[in-house]
Formats: structure tokens, sequence, C-alpha cells
């Protein structure tokens, strides 16, 4: 069964994104160029002292905590709108139980933390294209082992 680790390992091969973080002295401006940057939809949040993780900032959190309230994005700091209760993985998690916490919690990106220190985030994006990769080589396999046996 495939693990987090596994995951972020076929993300890195693909070349995804790193970790990316902004702290939460950041403007929320200058954390949506951040996203904008790397193509991505959420940073990790992380204190500029230790590099533990205080929080996430999503576009989820932009829309509802910025735009909906009428925000400056170039004003407002990334703390007054980040998620402070973020759910977290591990690397020996499994994917299908990641999988089963992001539907049922309603998020789409998971940071992977080592006493809460990120070292990685993993997106429901990242968890479908790791097992539609399983999913392909399982099919190989099978068509292989199809042809050897005269099938």
């Amino acid at each position: 069964m495939p693990t987090v680790a596994d995951v972020l390992s076929k993300k890195a091969e693909r070349g995804g994104a790193g970790i990316v973080t902004v702290t939460p002295e950041d403007r929320v401006l200058d954390a949506v160029k951040v996203m904008n940057d790397h193509r991505i939809g959420s940073v990790i949040v992380v204190d500029k002292t230790d590099g533990k993780m205080v929080g996430i900032f999503t576009e989820r959190d932009l829309l509802t905590r910025v735009v909906a309230e009428g925000l400056k994005p170039e004003s407002t700091k990334v703390a007054d709108v980040m998620t402070r209760r973020v759910v977290c993985c591990s690397r020996q998690t499994s994917a299908d139980e990641l999988r089963s916490v992001i539907r049922e919690k309603r998020v789409r990106h998971i940071p992977v933390v080592d006493d809460d220190t990120p070292v990685g985030m993993v997106s429901i994006g990242d968890l479908n294209n790791a097992r539609t990769e399983d999913l392909e080589q399982t099919v190989q396999y099978l068509e292989l082992y199809l042809r050897s046996s005269g099938g």
C-alpha cells in the first residue's frame, strides 16, 4: 500500500513544487504572488524563527476571509486570515487513509510534517496522479501476464 512518502517521491519525479512557505507577517498579496509563481493552491505558514508550521493559507482563505470580507490584500497580514487548525499527516500515512481524510474534512491540501516542521505538501491532485500511475502499472503487468500465458 503506497504511503505519503511514495506520493511525495512521485511528485518530485514529475517536478512538482517542494515546500513553499510564507510567514504570518507576510502580506496576503505577497502570499498570493508566491502561490501564482509556483502554480499552487496553498502555502504553509511557518514561524520565521524556528520554521515550525503555524498555519496554512489557501485559495479558500483568500476567497472567504479576504475577498468576501472586503479586506485589502496589500495591507492584510497572512496571520489575520490563515487557517490555524491544520489537518496534517506524516510520511508514513497511507495514501488511502489520506484520501479518506481529504474527503471527510473537505480539504484539498495536506501538509506533511515531522515534529511540526513541514517536509512536504500533498494535494488531492497528487493523490489522484499517484493512483493513476499505480493503475497504469497494474494494467501493464496484467497485459504482460496475459501475453506470456497465451491468454
